[in-house]
Parts: structure tokens; C-alpha cells; sequence
């Protein structure tokens, strides 16, 4: 039997569907979407994935005839292949509004499934979101326990790197934790090649999958800077609108997270400038090119794979409460930044990321600055770094270990 790995999400899971009529879990591919649901209902739902193209062509031929078929409660796997389902399945559940849990579905592109949703399940359905595995699930697994600082892994070169960076190299995808023998290159070789083929082909009918690619490997370059996407098109001699459409097609399937700047005023953080993180460092990693720990800590993009697993854990953390997250960076016109900023019910959490194992006080100046200007909705910041110790950099400031996030 294949390693199951308990997800933080599941008592979300579980309450939704004894609420609403259709629960739509949405997510990343392999995610690890259709083991949870699988895991939680398979004794008691029919299933059926509407991927392969047969099963898709009967959908979308006799939506009536299909659902006669495969009757509730049932697990409908990857429906963004057959949106003409989703209004026979509002009509199943306008029959009878008061059964719950009636229909799970999934998919792995949020831009248009979400669309087909909001028209034909409003009311209905309950959305929540899959991420690969935060620390905190993979802590919970004995075949996949992280490391953390407490060993340290021999380079070629026989330096020695925190062994975390190797879990970073590694990411956080359920089936490589679960087979911790996998080559984690060859597998996102995989899935980049099936991610295009499947996901960015379906969803915008886009032919030139080698420019996709190449925009793909710009992004990464690119992780946790300031995002010009007209240098970004010019380098890649494509038209603007073409690469702001290839950044939706990112964030729509879960590859990025595009994080705006705080401000106080909520419209002006719509046209600022962005930045765009992947959603996962072991993917980062891979698009960049780095293959070993000592390259990945001590390389260029050191800082920004950091970032991108802090930023990452918040994320996956949040939504494995069934709540989406607000989160930000906060830059001024000066160059003071902050890295994240967490707003929660009025509040804001400022935290900031570094590479380092040995926190220090002038590390903080950017979270005194931020919680200088918003005294009236910040109570502490956090500096978030490698080592294994925590301690108070500044008043209200306190450095925590990235194992402990």
C-alpha cells in the first residue's frame, strides 16, 4: 500500500462537505488532490477521472446520460476537462438543496474552472485549495521526517551545507516525500513536460510551448524581485500582453504566487509593481538549473529560495485552515522593504527572510521601519533565518528558525 501522508487540511475537508452540496478542491497537479479525497471518502463515493479523453468525450456529449451514470456521492476528478458538467450538476443539487456532499470535485486550473464555478455553483459549493506539503505535514510522516539544522550534508567539494538546502533542492510534492528514493530531477522534468502538455496547452490553446518554457526559466531568474514583465518580454522578444497572459496561466495553475506591495490605501495595490514567487522551492530550484545543496546555499538566488519556502509555508499553512491568505511585501520609495506582510482581521504581521544561520540585530531594520509607520496595527515582527536559535533582535522583534515557522 502506498504511503499515505495526513494533510492539515482533511477536518476542512470533511465539515465542508457537511455543509455544502459540492465541495471543489482545487490545487497544483500532484498535489496530492485526489489521494485526500480518496483517502477520506473512497469507501463511501464512486469516483471517476474525467482526464482521459473517452471519459471526457462522454461528459461533455450526454451530460444528463453521464451524471444518470455516475450518481452522487461521487469524486469527480479533474472536471475542468468537461465545465459542461457543472450546470447538469447544479441542476442535480437544485433537486434536492438539503443532501450534502453530494459531489467532490477537482482540478488543477483555477483562471477558468473557477469561472464555470462561480456561474453554475455559487451558493452551492464550498472551494478550497491544495499546496504540496507544508513542514508540518512532512514532519508528521516518518519516511519523509525533515532534517532541519540538526545534520549537515557533504558537498563534492567537501563542503558542508545545512541539509536543509537539499530538503529545498528536494520541495515539498507528496509523491516525492512519500518515495524518498525518487530522483527528485527527473521527476519535475516530468512534470514540467506534462504540466505544459496537459495544463498550459488546455487552458489558453498556446502553440509555442518552447517560449512558454523559456518564460517559465525567466520567472525563476526572477523569483523575488521586483517583476518588470515589459523587460521580461522584450528579453524574450515576445509581446507584453502575451507575457502578462503567460503569468495568469502561472498563477492560475498554481505554479506562482504573485505577491503585491502593502499599502494602506487597498486600489494602489493593484497597479504597483509585483513580485512572483514559485510555489514551491524544489521547483525554483529546478528551473534555475541548481542540482546540489552547496550551489543552491551559497548561489545568487541563496535569498530568494529562502523566501520562497517561508512565503510558501504561510501560504500552504493558511490554506490548510480554509482560509486564503492576504499576504504582501511592503517596499518604500527609499528601498526599505519587508519581505511578507501578513494582514489578519485589521492586524498585519511583518516578517522578514534571510539566508543566514546567524540572526543579527541590524537584520531587523526593515521590520522597525514597517512597524514604525503602522504602530496602530502591528504588535510584533518576526525574522525568520536558518540557524537554530531563538532570540530577540529588537524590541518586539523576535528571530525564529525556519523549522519552528
Amino acid at each position: 500500500m502506498a504511503l499515505y501522508i495526513e494533510r492539515t487540511l482533511e477536518p476542512v475537508l470533511i465539515d465542508a462537505s457537511l455543509q455544502f452540496p459540492a465541495v471543489v478542491l482545487t490545487g497544483p497537479r500532484q498535489s496530492g488532490k485526489t489521494t485526500l479525497l480518496r483517502h477520506l471518502f473512497g469507501r463511501n463515493y464512486n469516483y471517476i477521472s474525467l482526464e482521459p479523453p473517452d471519459v471526457r468525450a462522454a461528459a461533455n456529449a450526454d451530460p444528463r446520460g453521464f451524471l444518470d451514470i455516475y450518481a452522487p456521492p461521487i469524486i469527480l476528478d479533474e472536471v475542468q476537462y468537461a465545465p459542461d458538467l457543472l450546470p447538469y450538476i447544479k441542476e442535480r443539487i437544485d433537486a434536492d438543496r438539503s443532501r450534502k456532499g453530494q459531489y467532490l470535485l477537482t482540478g488543477s486550473q483555477n483562471l477558468m474552472m473557477m469561472s464555470q464555478i462561480t456561474e453554475s455553483l455559487a451558493g452551492r459549493s464550498a472551494v478550497l485549495r491544495l499546496l504540496p506539503l507544508s513542514m508540518h505535514e512532512m514532519s508528521g510522516n516518518p519516511q519523509a521526517r525533515l532534517p532541519w539544522n540538526h545534520g549537515y550534508v557533504r558537498t563534492g567539494r567537501s563542503m558542508l551545507v545545512p541539509d536543509i538546502w537539499k530538503q529545498f533542492l528536494r520541495g515539498y510534492y507528496p509523491e516525492l516525500a512519500a518515495e524518498p528514493d525518487r530522483d527528485f530531477n527527473l521527476w519535475y522534468s516530468s512534470y514540467v513536460q506534462t504540466y505544459l502538455e496537459r495544463d498550459v496547452r488546455g487552458l489558453k490553446q498556446i502553440g509555442n510551448l518552447a517560449g512558454f518554457q523559456s518564460f517559465l526559466r525567466v520567472i525563476a531568474a526572477r523569483s523575488g524581485q521586483l517583476l518588470n514583465l515589459a523587460d521580461v518580454s522584450r528579453d524574450l522578444g515576445i509581446a507584453l500582453n502575451t507575457a502578462k497572459s503567460w503569468l495568469s496561466i502561472l498563477e492560475a495553475t498554481y505554479q506562482v504566487i504573485v505577491l503585491r506591495p502593502y499599502f494602506g490605501n487597498v486600489g494602489k495595490r493593484l497597479v504597483k509593481t509585483p513580485k512572483v514567487y514559485f510555489t514551491d522551492p524544489g521547483m525554483l530550484c529546478y528551473l534555475s538549473g541548481l542540482r546540489d545543496p552547496e550551489h543552491a546555499a551559497n548561489g545568487p538566488l541563496a535569498g530568494a529560495i529562502v523566501e520562497t519556502a517561508v512565503l510558501s509555508e504561510i501560504v500552504k499553512t493558511t490554506m490548510g485552515r480554509g482560509i486564503d491568505p492576504q499576504v504582501y511585501f511592503w517596499r518604500t520609495s527609499h528601498g526599505t522593504e519587508v519581505d511578507v506582510v501578513i494582514e489578519d482581521q485589521g492586524r498585519l504581521i511583518p516578517v522578514e527572510v534571510k539566508s543566514t544561520a546567524t540572526p543579527k540585530p541590524p537584520m531587523a531594520s526593515g521590520l522597525q521601519s514597517f512597524m514604525a509607520d503602522y504602530a496602530d496595527k502591528t504588535e510584533k515582527g518576526w525574522l525568520i533565518h536558518l540557524g537554530d536559535t531563538m532570540l530577540p533582535v529588537a524590541p518586539s522583534i523576535l528571530a525564529v528558525p525556519y523549522s519552528e515557522l
